[in-house]
Parts: structure tokens; sequence; C-alpha cells
């Protein structure tokens, strides 16, 4: 199988054209050419030599990812469910907001981390994406101007190919994206985190929280019996330190699990003592296969309410893409299904 050109950095094209003889400037040429122009026939790149395109033909391709279903939420929010190669599939969603549109993006293809309120490892683990898939998902989703890699998958369980896509996002010469508004999110993969805070990146990490106990965190997030809150908390704390980056916490409230204000209280003094971090409390979408639902308005208010009076910097989020089954796996689950 021809490898994506879209794995190679520029310096690694340019080492590439070196060895078969034709200027390093060729490079740039191809760059602008899939990145800025989004062109995937190398036929077409007209300002490369005729023998270069032949040659670049033979040896590489340029887009692996095929559509196979899109939705379109009421509120505008679209869903793709994409076809790799080999038949494997995954997720992306395109958030449009006021003033930014955000590209949800997958790194895996399943998951191996089971938390309950996500579809996303309902039908296994398959494999890593290539940094050149993760790239296609962004291509597929059009002009973006912020990326998550939120969507199927475990970046932290990818790190290299995640982190070879986050460099080409933010260089001048792909995707040409602020490091500050790329997000990396994890369910908490302590050695991941430990290496990324090495890596002089200004890009912003996120974490599934979702629990302020050992006991409901490994209910929702198994892998918190591996990597226990205690042990999470400490990493982050140490995380901020080299950074002085700010920290996010993700927590879907779930009705019946984690919304009350018992858990608020727990969750205010679990994250009270980080200097820099905030909170996104998201209501659950609801997903009848998982059995779980958001909790009553009145309840979310309540909870909210809490942690805004001890202190802790929490913002509620309005759940997006309801009504299209935008919530992790689901799309990917009921096409496996059928």
């Amino acid at each position: 199988m021809k490898e994506d050109i879209k794995n190679l950095s520029l310096p690694e094209l340019e080492s590439y054209l070196t060895r078969i003889k034709q200027p390093r400037f060729h490079a740039h040429q191809i760059f602008s050419w899939v990145y800025q122009k989004k062109v995937e026939d190398f036929t077409l790149m007209s300002n490369l030599p005729q023998d270069l395109r032949q040659r670049l033909k033979e040896e590489f391709s340029c887009c692996g990812l095929k559509i196979i279903e899109k939705h379109t939420s009421r509120d505008g929010t679209e869903k793709f469910l994409f076809a790799l190669k080999d038949n494997n599939t995954i997720e992306a969603v395109r958030i449009p907001a006021a003033k930014r549109i955000t590209g949800c993006i997958s790194s895996q293809a399943g998951c191996k981390f089971g938390c309950m309120f996500c579809a996303s490892a309902s039908s296994g683990f398959k494999r890593n994406l290539a940094c050149a898939e993760m790239l296609d998902e962004l291509m597929r989703l059009g002009a973006l101007t912020h990326v998550v890699f939120m969507g199927t998958g475990e970046p932290l369980d990818n790190y290299d190919n995640v982190l070879r896509a986050v460099r080409m996002i933010n260089a001048p010469e792909g995707f040409n994206i602020g490091a500050r508004r790329i997000t990396i999110s994890t369910c908490g993969i302590i050695p991941g985190i430990e290496r990324l805070a090495e890596e002089n990146l200004q890009i912003e990490l996120s974490i599934s929280l979702h629990a302020a106990d050992e006991f409901t965190r490994s209910r929702l997030v198994p892998i918190n019996k591996k990597y226990p809150l205690n042990k999470l908390l400490s990493c982050c704390r140490e995380y901020i330190r080299k950074t002085n980056r700010q920290v996010t916490f993700e927590y879907i409230l779930i009705k019946g699990v984690n919304a009350d204000l018992q858990h608020a209280g727990n969750l205010a003094k679990l994250l009270k003592p980080l200097k820099l971090c905030k909170v996104n409390l998201i209501p659950a979408n609801a997903v009848v296969e998982l059995k779980i639902a958001p909790p009553p308005e009145k309840e979310i208010r309540a909870f909210t309410g809490c942690l805004l009076k001890a202190g802790v910097n929490a913002t509620l989020r309005k759940p997006r893409g309801q009504d299209i089954q935008a919530a992790c796996g689901q799309l990917r689950h009921n096409y496996a299904k059928n």
C-alpha cells in the first residue's frame, strides 16, 4: 500500500526530494497544493515538473477517507462517518459557534478504554490512526478555527501519531492553526500527560474527569483503576507547574450517577487547590443503549452554582448535535449494527 504523503513532515519531504535528485523547494510547493489548495491528485500540481508528478503518483497516495454518512443537526453541527482504506470506520464532527468553528476528530478506530457514557468502545478497538488519516478528517471537515482530539479513541494511547498530526495542524506550511486552538483530550493516561509536559507546546490539555471520588470514577472511567484520581491530580499539578498552562476538566453530568450536590462538593474540594484549571460541565447526551440521560435542569443549575460558590472556574456547556447522535461513537455503533 502506498504511503500517504501527509505522513511526511516538511523536512522529511525535503529529504525524500534530495534522495531522488529533485530540488528541495518543491516540498513547499507540494505542501501548498495539499494543505492550502486541498488538491489530492498529484498530476494536477501544475508547477511541479512532469517527471516529479509521475513519481509522486507512483509512490504516494493523498487521501484515504470516504464519507459514508453525513448528518446535520438543527443547531448546525455536522457529524461525519468515514471509511478508512481497510474499511474500518471513524467519526468526526464540525461544530460551528458564534466566533469559532471547531473540528472534533478521532485518533483511533475504536477504543480500548470502555468509559460508561461513551459508545466508542462498543465495537472494540481496531487500530491506531496514522497522522495522515487524522489530517484527512480535517480536510473533509472544511475551514476550521479550532481542533479537538475528542472523537473516537484515546489520543495519548496513540501518542506519536497524534503529536505528529498536532505539529502539522500548527505548522504554517500545514493547517496553520494556532497551538492554543488545538486541544488533546485524555481519559487520564498519566505517562502520556507526563510526556506532553516536556513537548514545549502551547496546546490545550483536557481531562475527562466525570467524578471526584475513586469509586464513581472507576465505574465511569475504568482506566481510573490503573491511574487513580490521587495520582492523576498529582500529575496535573506537575503539568501546570512545568508548562504554566491551564488544565480543563470535562465533567459529563449523568442522571442518578454523578450530578447531585454531594458530587459537586467533592469536585470543588478536589479541584480548588489547583491554581490553573477550569471545569466544563456537559449534560449527558441521552444514549439509550448505554442507559444514560442528563439530570433535570434544576439539578444542573444547583451543581453549577455549588462549584461557582466554592470559587471553582466552571462553565456549563450546551450539548450539541443531540438530534444526530453526536455523542462519541453513536453513529459508528449504529452503522456497525446494520
